[in-house]
């Protein structure tokens, strides 16, 4: 590996160093070994970074929707360009196989800015004729026959828009944020996660090869605690957008509403997989080990804990366990599994196995550091793919969001019993049905406490559909018009003709 990169931040079109001169590590989660240097930016340097945005407020908001679409259509052709320098980036900051950064985190990012370019052009509002037999009303406030009149809907910009991003998926949910926040007008705050800060800085580099004005998109790096703080709290940010745990969630929340600022926040979950006798077992179990394993079990949508139908109870939880064992950790550039973000993050993974033995848990594959990683990557944050059977679903290793490749198969004997025990969860962000029956699945569906139901698969995401969860797995739901609507503000003009 070659000597840490020092990085700066971006903010109005210039790199910077942080005013505090002081720098973060960054390890490579594969390796163990500082990869980089991260700002440990101030309050100080988001202010910068807000004024720069707010004083590029005015000329961008103020651009045909198809001048912004542009831009964003000369994002997608460098992130094509840079496809495999792209993936490289992510696999090395965050760990994950380089497979999984080629086939998804990369081409995600360029189909999401590709779709909310399309969105914008094809973008529109609504008009209401009133007048006679047109009017929602026939009569005003006086009581007297309605004048003709339109009312249409405008869309504005909102301002600067805050985006706070986790780590796990650093690029893909970025790209999720900034795609539909520049499309609509707004410029922007990003701050990255300091854990993997390498391809948002990419994306600033992007940004500004393609000409984005300068102060549209900024970048600052540091710690949630100083950096993150001080953009939700901001009296300039009208807008803040939040991506990470449910804990730090819950500040966000609390500093934002009393400013009365635009607020979404998509939080933890701790999802369910549900396999029911007639499901087709071998499908079944192909995807909940997908559910379950991706990126290291480190997505907010993975199947962490998985309920079968006590007639295929046995028969599952073999072929289950079978593919784990065919994941082996290794080098990201070449194996099919990755390393868990830091040493603190593989902490608090193993630790939740521990616990499950302690809460009377079986262990049925992986269990901690495998024992023979490859010569370079023994210091590497490594967990095996790990099983855990015989808990209660009441258990903390069945109910608190792990975020690791930590996984509890329980067995369940009829449809309402496994209903109840999948909502009794305070989490409700998505989740998985394997049945035949489409009946079932119709009503099982409707009664399950979540905002996202997959059945017969996983992660299939149709860009224009609702993304979001509810109970603690968030607030509000972007997605297709949902995203345009969440980073505007709508406008009723109403002319009397």
């Amino acid at each position: 590996m070659s000597a840490p990169k020092r990085l700066q931040n971006f903010i109005n079109g210039e790199w910077t160093d942080p005013s505090t001169g002081e720098y973060l590590d960054n390890f490579a989660p594969a390796t163990g070994k500082v990869l980089s240097h991260v700002p440990r930016s101030s309050s100080r340097d988001v202010d910068d970074a807000v004024q720069a945005a707010k004083a590029a407020f005015p000329a961008w908001s103020r651009l045909a929707a198809t001048e912004r679409a542009d831009y964003i259509d000369k994002i997608v052709a460098e992130i094509v360009a840079r496809s495999e320098d792209l993936a490289r980036l992510e696999s090395l900051d965050t760990g994950k196989p380089l497979s999984l950064a080629r086939a998804v985190d990369i081409p995600r990012a360029r189909d999401n800015f590709a779709f909310f370019s399309g969105a914008i052009r094809h973008d529109f509002t609504e008009c209401h004729m009133m007048g006679g037999n047109m009017s929602a009303s026939s009569v005003d406030e006086n009581g007297k026959p309605n004048t003709a009149a339109v009312n249409y809907t405008q869309r504005a910009p909102v301002g600067v828009a805050g985006l706070i991003t986790p780590w796990n998926l650093p690029l893909y949910l970025l790209s999720w944020k900034v795609a539909p926040a520049l499309a609509c007008g707004n410029t922007i705050v990003a701050k990255p996660s300091e854990l993997s800060p390498h391809t948002a800085t990419a994306l600033a580099e992007i940004c500004h090869k393609v000409g984005l004005p300068a102060g549209v998109f900024n970048i600052v790096h540091g710690t949630g605690a100083v950096a993150g703080q001080a953009l939700v709290a901001h009296k300039d940010v009208p807008l803040i957008s939040f991506t990470g745990g449910t804990a730090t969630g819950a500040i966000v929340a609390s500093v934002a509403a009393p400013l009365f600022k635009k607020v979404s926040l998509e939080l933890g979950g701790k999802n369910a997989s549900v396999v029911f006798a007639d499901a087709d077992l071998k499908e079944a179990v192909a995807i909940a080990a997908r559910s379950a394993f991706t990126n290291q079990g480190q997505v907010c949508l993975s199947g962490s804990r998985v309920f079968v139908q006590a007639a295929v109870y046995d028969a599952f939880v073999e072929q289950f366990v079978a593919a784990a064992k065919q994941l082996i950790p290794g080098d990201p550039e070449s194996a099919n599994f990755g390393a868990v973000i830091s040493h603190g993050h593989w902490s608090k993974v193993t630790s939740y196995i521990e616990l499950a033995k302690q809460e009377g848990g079986t262990v049925l594959c992986g269990g901690g550091k495998p024992a023979d990683l490859p010569a370079g990557f023994e210091d590497g944050y490594f967990v095996a793919p790990t099983i855990i059977a015989g808990l209660s679903p009441t258990s903390r290793c069945s109910s608190e969001e792990i975020f690791g490749p930590v996984i509890v198969v329980h067995k369940f004997e009829s449809e309402e019993e496994v209903l109840a025990e999948v909502n009794r969860s305070s989490y409700g962000l998505a989740g998985s049905l394997f049945t035949t029956d489409l009946k079932r699945a119709h009503r099982f569906s409707q009664r399950w406490e979540t905002g996202m139901v997959w059945v017969n698969c996983w992660l299939q995401r149709d860009l224009r559909v609702p993304f979001g969860g509810v109970k603690q797995s968030g607030v509000g739901s972007e997605g297709g018009r949902l995203s345009l609507e969440f980073f505007s503000q709508l406008k009723n003009i109403c002319i009397k003709l």
